[in-house]
């Protein structure tokens, strides 16, 4: 959907909303003693999702935007190990032996650990946590850097899910970001994977990239279907080269305007809803009988610091320099640098360097922001009352939202908020109607498109 009623959102820096408040609203005034509280006082029926952050690769990719760094030598993930078992320990020790319906390894490349360091950390989170029969454990890997024998790992430690990152297939832009992977390497990283019993298989790929246009979108999912994973996930680049100094190297110029990374989005997306996949949210694409889909249909789609999940748990416990947990206090982060981080553990303390306490109102604000993100609609006055609001509480919000109506962007029915399918991929900025400590100034959100 594009037009001069709608254009003009296209550039809106606008968070993406895989919390609320959105991460930078964090503050050092929470720190490790709120969090240890937080930790000792969760029931014991809580189930909770684990996290876990590797912050290591081999190579950087210059558009990449996650906390990690270059090593090419084993002792500084030896240590790493060493001091995220301690933390597991201590967490484990003040939450208590809590039943675990999810685990999500991430990085960085998590799978650059090696299949023993792997194993023992997934050895020791069996053994303080309760692992549910049908838990989910999911990892994000490099195809470039994944042999059969971590593959083989993988499978024997019970992954269930791997996520695999393509970006582009097109030579011109993989030089531009500093990312060579041919189509060749890639299928043969999935059918180890798949040689190992794991058979869900997630694509990441990126549009907005420099170079990237229209045709070479459109060449790389051809491409990628070949590969038939059970889910796709299709971001937009986000330059903030201010936050990220590694982005510096890439070209500005080069990159496609507003108007060409929408076409770019919708070009793929509906490439991929040809080739039979169902479009969850803003920007995963799911077969029919993925988990994922089943959750959209059931209206049990969840989303959080991963982006999209049928992930059930009531709590998200994170591990490792720079992760985010989330309990039902509040939200709570690492320190990001390693080597803090690791004074911090080994100095027999926990490592939270920010975070933020919920208020009843930011419950409220969260839970319409997921609904509109995931359901791309959202009843306003039931969310209200079901959390103990009055169901016009949000009013000035619901009438400030007619200037989106006007546009297309939003319909209004007595408070039901629905985002038309055609307007979809400007869900974000409805959603930051609801957002009262919105900020956007350049630079620090990524743009609605």
């Amino acid at each position: 959907m594009t037009d001069n009623r709608t254009a003009k959102y296209l550039t809106e820096r606008i968070p993406r909303y895989t919390s609320y408040p959105a991460a930078p609203r964090f503050s050092p005034g929470i720190g490790s003693g709120t969090y240890r509280d937080w930790l000792r006082a969760l029931p014991e029926t809580t189930r909770l999702s684990l996290y876990l952050h590797v912050p290591f690769c081999k190579t950087l990719c210059w558009y990449c935007g996650c906390n990690t760094s270059v090593t090419r030598h084993r002792e500084p993930i030896e240590l790493y190990v060493q001091t995220l078992q301690q933390e597991i320990a201590r967490v484990a020790d003040l939450s208590g032996s809590h039943r675990a319906a999810h685990i999500h390894w991430g990085g960085g490349t998590p799978t650059i650990l090696g299949p023993e360091l792997f194993t023992s950390l997934m050895t020791l989170l069996r053994e303080r946590f309760i692992l549910e029969p049908d838990a989910e454990i999911a990892i994000e890997a490099d195809p470039r850097r994944l042999d059969p024998a971590m593959a083989s790992a993988l499978g024997q430690a019970g992954v269930t899910r791997v996520s695999i990152g393509v970006q582009t297939f097109d030579p011109v832009v993989q030089q531009a970001v500093g990312r060579v992977q041919s189509l060749e390497t890639t299928a043969a990283c999935v059918e180890s994977i798949r040689d190992a019993g794991i058979s869900a298989i997630n694509v990441d790929l990126l549009y907005g990239l420099p170079h990237e246009t229209l045709a070479t979108c459109e060449a790389t999912v051809e491409a990628a279907l070949t590969l038939k994973p059970s889910r796709f996930s299709v971001f937009g680049y986000a330059h903030v080269p201010n936050m990220m100094r590694h982005q510096q190297v890439i070209d500005a110029s080069a990159l496609p305007g507003a108007a060409e990374r929408l076409r770019q989005e919708q070009a793929i997306g509906d490439a991929l809803v040809r080739a039979g996949y169902v479009r969850i949210g803003l920007d995963h694409y799911a077969l029919p009988d993925d988990p994922l889909c089943l959750a959209r249909t059931g209206g049990r789609l969840r989303r959080n610091f991963q982006g999209y999940t049928d992930d059930p748990a009531d709590a998200l416990i994170g591990f490792g320099a720079s992760s985010i947990g989330q309990l039902p206090q509040g939200y709570v982060q690492n320190v990001s640098h390693v080597k803090l981080w690791r004074d911090r553990i080994e100095a027999g303390d926990l490592a939270t360097a920010r975070g933020l306490a919920l208020t009843g109102e930011d419950g409220l604000r969260g839970a319409i922001i997921e609904r509109l993100m995931c359901d791309l609609r959202a009843d306003v006055p039931a969310i209200s009352r079901q959390l103990g609001f009055p169901s016009d509480y949000l009013a000035l919000e619901v009438e400030a939202l007619e200037r989106l109506a006007d546009d297309g962007l939003v319909r209004i029915d007595q408070g039901v908020i629905s985002v038309p399918d055609s307007a979809r991929n400007l869900v974000r900025v409805v959603a930051s109607t609801f957002d009262a400590y919105l900020d956007t100034a350049a630079g620090r959100h990524a743009v609605a498109v």
